[in-house]
């Protein structure tokens, strides 16, 4: 680093420079304004991150679910449990390991996940549009990158 700009950077508690602790905050700060809408709707948390998880996807493994979603592998099974009887999702067999259970939205999950989307969408907007465009993708990019090189298989 250029030490006449190293002068210029001030010099922060180890805490509000350390990257997992920013993440953390970060994620805790914008999840909580978005979670009320989610509960307002019905929802856990969880089962907001279960159906926003399978959005999109023709199925995930219910360990991967489990880490994407942040959540215990026996909270995301009892949450599918009810959520499969209200006909949210669905399980199936892994095509070459019958060990893997695999989970899918069906269209009656989609449905009634649909509206909680765009309102999730509108929300990551107003928080990343201080940021412009650019920057906003960068993060993301950054984040994914993270998260890739970082993740434990399942």
């Amino acid at each position: 680093m250029d030490e006449d700009l190293q002068d210029e950077v001030p010099v922060l508690p180890f805490v509000d420079d350390y990257l997992p602790a920013l993440l953390a905050q970060a994620s805790k700060l914008i999840s909580t304004e978005f979670h009320a809408v989610v509960e307002a709707a019905g929802f856990s948390i969880t089962e907001w991150r279960i159906l926003a998880t399978l959005t999109g996807r023709p199925g995930t493994s219910t360990g991967r679910l489990a880490q994407i979603t942040v959540s215990k592998q026996p909270t995301v099974t009892r949450l599918l449990d009810r959520m499969e009887a209200k006909g949210y999702v669905e399980r199936f067999a892994h095509d070459t390991d019958r060990r893997v259970t695999m989970v899918r939205i069906t269209p009656a999950g989609q449905t009634i996940v649909a509206d909680l989307i765009q309102r999730a969408k509108e929300h990551e907007l107003r928080v990343l549009q201080p940021f412009g465009l650019k920057r906003a993708e960068a993060l993301k990019v950054t984040l994914r990158r993270i998260i890739e090189l970082h993740r434990m298989p399942g």
